[in-house]
């Protein structure tokens, strides 16, 4: 009997599988359009669970048949649940649709502490601008694209080729990290013409951090940085098309496309290009008003499905643009000539980026990128050629230890720059030695959460600068959340800078003026702090206003400030005997209105200045204050969508070459606004136009001219003194050289546009 028991016993558990049948559950996640990746999914209360991929599939494998409650969970999307009976031999496929939580999608930041944390939870201010924004404002380049971010101007320098620089709570573009994906891929010679060639499209949102962020991007990061992340290949279409044409005869177009290689492999490619080739001259002083230019980028970013789905993903662009301005009937052959005057630049760029986790159990991640970056340029008959490779690769691990919560991470940079100017030459020799510079560096981080309501947050960051030798940049900040659940922050760091001359100075280059370097320059060094406060009032009907207010304040132990008023002659570069101040107040209001209406209102205040020999100097080309907003709404019976932006400035000083320069000293109080309408009525489609520069506001208005001797740019009939000093005489009056530098603002009058956008997810 006991025989006949125990292979009753063995029989049924050699059937166990036949008899326990079991099935599969899978389907697709998505938000209504874009595939959703790093979505929880599980079988509640039982042992059934995985993640969704890249295109958003996922897959429960071998689920006993029997009644489950399936359930997915992210971060910025509604919970899902839905009751499901597995009952037959046929799989089952449920497809899911989360609806996104707007203000938690749009709170996600990374760029404060290197961690994807929610902002309001970051102990770092992170301000956050989507695609969505972008689009509000349609513009080619990310340069153009910041008009109306709060407390950030994209300041134009020159009003021929229309380099410009981006500034952040009035420290010079210089001062601005400008990071992709968090590669510091934007940096010395690329910060003049490079930021017109990052496209719009490629963007899939801008953080930006104002004030200290060197103790984990680096020494330079003194103002503050924008980070630009790219695109998802996970949350891109298929396919789109976006291009719009002025009345300018100005045309942009992006195009970008998504394929598969085999099961793990996604490929996002964009490209954009740009085509302006119309010499435009309304002010009549024989000058372009804004440089032509023909500009190609195109973008490709690779991501690779691993295991345990550990990141890797890898992302390369191609940059080339020619952009020229100056006299109208400047043409090719009269480059580097002095017969007709032009200022002619062609830059090629690549760029190789990537991310890799690391298969260990602890979260380790690899960064890395290398770029190039050639420059060939004639301002007059100055010629300018050079050429920059920057390599960096940074480790990091993320470490959380009870209340602590660690980065530990190492970076090397590698620099090599060369050119034809006096940056590379030796001081007994003219002939060419290329800078190098070797930047190997260590960091540590911890966030210390005291209580419910306080955190702590103290970094340090050591660099081995291989010419300025040892550099050390703490950094501590605090939250803490109040009763009525708004929060204060205080962050304070260091920064350490060298200067790059030739390579961020356009002035430095262009017009008549000479420069004179009295001393060898030493490096910048700026201590900086930072309070801010937050506050979020819900109302009903989901109604929301966010109220950002910050104070700022930047000491800098040596400032080195271009001097134009000293000699009309010359552009002269010395170290600071004194000290710099850079300090100011800003708000920010985000107004959200039941899905139909968004208003961002912001205001900043500035006082930036040099005391030097107990004298204080207020900085060139800075305004006192200035203010920006961007207003949408919606008219849903219609599919109409209408977009108000527009920012305005106070006066600010401006260079004079001369004591009879009779152009005005300051700048008037100046507005760009912009209104746009768009139809979304069809689907997959958008139809969009308006006006830029609304109320045609042009610099030139008032004055009696721009650019100073337009007339004579080579100065073949000025006049000057025993001690080269220009004097007046019948043909030049007001005793001035050619000179462009005098702008403060976009020297592009009213102008209408038509755009489609198409999409196919």
């Amino acid at each position: 009997m006991k025989k006949i028991k125990l292979f009753i016993v063995v029989v049924f558990y050699l059937s166990l599988p036949t008899v326990i049948k079991s099935q599969s559950i899978e389907g697709k996640i998505t938000d209504g359009e874009n595939a959703l990746e790093m979505v929880d999914v599980y079988l509640k209360g039982h042992n059934f669970s995985c993640k969704s991929d890249s295109l958003g599939n996922y897959s429960l494998k071998k689920v006993p048949f029997g009644t489950y409650i399936l359930e997915t969970s992210i971060v910025g999307y509604t919970k899902f649940s839905k009751k499901i009976k597995i009952e037959s031999n046929q799989k089952y496929k449920i497809d899911v649709n989360l609806s996104g939580n707007k203000t938690v999608l749009k709170e996600l930041v990374v760029s404060g502490t290197l961690k994807q944390v929610n902002r309001m939870e970051s102990l770092v201010p992170v301000e956050v601008y989507n695609s969505k924004f972008l689009n509000k404002n349609p513009s080619s380049c990310l340069f153009d694209a910041l008009q109306t971010v709060n407390g950030i101007r994209p300041q134009v320098n020159c009003n021929i080729c229309n380099t410009g620089d981006i500034r952040i709570n009035g420290l010079p573009g210089p001062y601005t990290m400008v990071l992709i994906d968090g590669m510091p891929i934007v940096s010395s010679l690329s910060t003049v013409y490079g930021l017109s060639g990052i496209p719009n499209a490629m963007i899939d949102k801008i953080e930006v951090v104002k004030g200290p962020a060197s103790s984990i991007y680096g020494s330079e990061a003194i103002g503050g940085l924008i980070n630009i992340i790219t695109k998802k290949n996970s949350s891109s279409p298929q396919f789109s098309f976006d291009s719009y044409a002025t009345s300018w005869s100005e045309l942009n177009t992006d195009v970008s496309a998504k394929f598969n290689i085999g099961n793990k492999i996604s490929v996002l490619t964009g490209v954009n290009n740009f085509y302006f080739n119309n010499a435009v001259d309304k002010n009549k002083d024989g000058f372009t008003d804004i440089s032509l230019q023909k500009r190609i980028s195109i973008f490709q970013k690779w991501n690779i499905e691993r295991k345990n789905n550990k990141q890797f993903s890898l992302a390369a662009r191609y940059f080339n643009e020619e952009r020229w301005g100056g006299e109208t009937n400047w043409r090719k052959e009269y480059r580097g000539g002095d017969s007709i005057y032009g200022e002619s630049i062609y830059t090629k760029r690549l760029e190789i980026f990537g991310n890799y986790q690391l298969p260990t159990k602890e979260k380790i991640f690899l960064s890395f990128s290398f770029n190039n970056h050639h420059q060939d340029s004639r301002y007059g008959t100055s010629s300018y050629i050079a050429n920059q490779s920057v390599g960096f690769a940074q480790l990091v691990w993320d470490k959380k230890i009870n209340k602590n919560d660690f980065l530990v991470g190492t970076a090397i940079r590698n620099t090599t720059y060369d050119d034809n100017t006096p940056a590379t030459s030796t001081e007994f020799s003219s002939l060419n030695n290329p800078s190098k510079i070797f930047l190997p560096g260590i960091f540590v981080q911890n966030e210390y959460k005291i209580d419910s309501v306080q955190s702590i947050l103290a970094g340090i960051r050591y660099d081995y600068n291989s010419v300025h030798k040892n550099i050390v940049t703490p950094r501590l900040a605090y939250k803490i959340i109040l009763k009525n659940k708004s929060i204060i922050r205080l962050n304070s760091g260091t920064g350490f800078r060298a200067v790059n001359l030739f390579t961020e100075d356009h002035a430095a280059l262009t017009g008549a003026r000479k420069v004179l370097i009295l001393e060898n320059l030493n490096p910048e060094k700026s201590f900086n702090t930072n309070l801010n406060y937050t506050k979020k009032i819900s109302f009903n009907n989901k109604k929301e206003l966010t109220i950002d207010l910050s104070a700022f304040y930047t000491y800098f132990n040596n400032r080195i400030i271009p001097d134009y008023l000293t000699d009309p002659n010359l552009i002269i570069y010395k170290n600071t005997n004194g000290f710099g101040v850079s300090r100011g107040l800003s708000m920010n209001l985000d107004f959200d209105f039941n899905e139909t209406t968004d208003i961002i209102l912001g205001g900043t205040y500035l006082d930036v200045f040099i005391k030097e020999n107990q004298q204080k100097t207020q900085q060139i080309l800075t305004e006192k204050f200035s203010a920006s907003w961007t207003i949408s709404h919606k008219v849903e019976k219609y599919n109409l969508r209408i977009d108000y932006t527009g920012n305005v400035f106070s006066p600010m000083q401006l260079p004079l070459i001369g004591e009879l320069d009779p152009r005005n000293e300051k700048s008037p109080w100046w507005s760009i606004q912009n209104i746009q309408l768009v139809f979304y009525g069809i689907r997959n489609f958008e139809i969009y136009g308006g006006i830029k520069n609304l109320f045609d506001f042009l610099p030139g208005k008032n004055i009696p001219f721009l650019i100073a001797r337009a007339n004579d740019p080579f100065d073949k009939n000025i006049k000057k003194d025993s001690n080269g000093n220009v004097i007046a005489t019948p043909d030049n009056p007001y005793a001035l050289s050619f000179d462009p530098t005098y702008v403060f603002a976009p020297n592009q009058g009213r102008r209408y546009f038509l755009g489609l956008r198409y999409s196919l997810f």
